[in-house]
């Protein structure tokens, strides 16, 4: 480190004190001056909006970057990590919101991964295994040791990170959006865990854009803004409002959160009989122009499996689907895209963006063709298009060149929104459009569809928020195993008659 301030006092009745970090990378100064404490047995809630600098701190404190200025001490002592194995050594853990996993590795090797247990070169896997059976039993997970990653549900992938993350005997676990892809009863489960974990002798530092969960997890909330400290408040005592304004330095308005309804016009896609060989089961539906269609369910209901039949991700095994009038049957996504379909994925770095790739590339990707003349990539209205679509959403970037992988989590979805914006596809589909994302960005957003469906677009938006379900959709279909259980008017609409159905096999199409 550089420029240390020499007027800092050990403090040795906090478990962590950051004094005046500060990270510049060319042309960002991504923080400025920031300070944070971590008390013993604390949960701490770390809030901002995307690009705040929440994910630079956590980076600084699990070694992937060194801090231009400031000081960390760990229980009084400086301290400064140099690799996350050293962070890990040091006992700070940090389970990132992208799962850091071997799918092809069972829950054991995953735990023990580079720490295997070995005896004279040979793997000892009756002892590792036990070891992580031990584990996972004293964090009451109920997870077979032997079992393959990639046969788990994300939320019991979640429970294999952290049970990773605590066979390191860590001190501070640092939590990135650890509820993104789970459901009411998992996010129970999680906090749960943390309670087991939190402890005289430890603490956690908790990222969240949920505001809800705040109060119920945390007991202190430290904000960010453009870098920089906005405040800190007593997670029992505020509100919601409290803490977004502190956030995004204004009010949201309340007329800003509620259900704005559109007018519907013709039936523009309709699905009938929609079945695959793995879940989905007679499924049928219709979608208008001009309204925005919502998809709920349960984890592993089959809200995303709808999508990825509808744009031929997925191998359909019987049902038609109609598009203006006429039946289509893509067996590809880029089928899907030229006949006016737009598929935003629930993984934006799996199938939505090209992390490597820079913005305006990204962007134009699906409109590719458009820009081609004469077998020559015309980049000048490539690029025009680009900085069009950065303005309009607001991507923080330094540039249209900059890597999509360099930018934060919420642009990166924007991002992804931004190449069907450009596309101009008829029928739009958002699968989880604002995991990860911050709740100034998430009204954005919320604005962003509700101006699609004014233009006639036909929306349909998948979500495990139920808030933001009812926030959004004119209409919400509901799922559960493979079947649509309900198609129910917004108004009238709660999160327990979509849970109701969410959790009942009987087909009750409502509207």
């Amino acid at each position: 480190m550089s420029e240390q301030p020499q007027d800092v006092a050990p403090d040795e009745s906090r478990l962590l004190v950051i004094e005046g970090a500060t990270k510049e990378f060319p042309g960002v100064l991504a923080l400025d001056n920031v300070s944070l404490d971590l008390k013993h047995g604390e949960v701490l809630a770390l809030v901002g909006e995307n690009g705040a600098g929440k994910s630079t701190l956590m980076k600084l404190l699990s070694g992937i970057y060194t801090p231009d200025k400031g000081r960390f001490f760990f229980e009084g002592k400086p301290f400064e990590p140099s690799s996350p194995k050293h962070a890990q050594e040091l006992g700070i853990s940090i389970i990132h919101q992208e799962f850091n996993l071997m799918p092809d590795l069972t829950v054991a090797e995953n735990i023990y991964l580079g720490r295997e247990f070995t005896s004279r070169g040979y793997l000892k896997q009756r002892e590792q295994n036990r070891k992580a059976k031990e584990l996972l039993t004293r964090l009451d997970l109920p997870l077979n040791p032997r079992e393959l990653v990639e046969n788990l549900s994300v939320a019991e992938q979640q429970m294999v990170e952290i049970a990773k993350a605590l066979s390191f005997n860590s001190r501070i676990l640092i939590m990135d959006e650890p509820t993104a892809a789970l459901n009411e009863a998992e996010v129970q489960t999680l906090f749960n865990l943390i309670r087991r974990f939190v402890s005289p002798t430890t603490g956690v530092i908790y990222i969240s854009h949920r505001m809800q969960e705040i109060p119920a997890i945390s007991d202190r909330v430290t904000v960010l803004r453009d870098g920089a400290n906005a405040g800190e408040l007593i997670s029992a005592t505020c509100t919601e409002q409290e803490v977004i304004q502190l956030m995004v330095g204004r009010e949201i308005a309340a007329e800003q959160r509620v259900h704005h309804q559109h007018e519907a016009g013709d039936v523009v896609l309709k699905v009938e009989g929609l079945s695959t060989e793995e879940l989905l089961q007679d499924v049928s539906f219709e979608a208008r122009s001009g309204e925005i269609l919502g998809f709920a369910g349960l984890m592993g209901a089959g809200r995303t499996e709808i999508a990825r039949a509808l744009i031929g991700a997925d191998r359909r095994s019987g049902g038609t689907i109609t598009l203006h009038g006429k039946v289509i049957a893509p067996r590809t996504p880029a089928d899907a895209a030229a006949v006016g379909i737009g598929y935003l994925s629930e993984d934006r770095k799996q199938l939505g963006i090209l992390v490597e790739q820079d913005v305006k590339e990204n962007i134009a990707l699906p409109s590719l063709p458009a820009f081609v003349k004469s077998g020559v990539v015309k980049r000048k209205p490539i690029a025009d298009a680009a900085r069009k679509y950065v303005d309009i959403l607001r991507i923080k970037t330094p540039s249209i060149n900059q890597t999509v992988g360099n930018l934060s989590g919420g642009n990166q979805q924007k991002v992804g929104i931004a190449k069907w914006l450009l596309k101009d596809c008829d029928v739009l589909i958002f699968d989880e459009p604002t995991r990860g994302i911050d709740v100034g960005a998430k009204e954005e957003i919320y604005g962003l569809l509700d101006d699609l469906a004014r233009q006639g677009k036909t929306i349909i938006v998948i979500s495990s928020d139920l808030p933001e379900v009812l926030r959004v959709a004119d209409r919400i279909a509901v799922m559960n195993d493979g079947r649509l259980t309900a198609i129910m008017p917004n108004e009238g609409a709660t999160q327990e008659k979509i849970m109701e159905h969410a959790t009942s096999n009987a087909k009750k199409v409502v509207a």
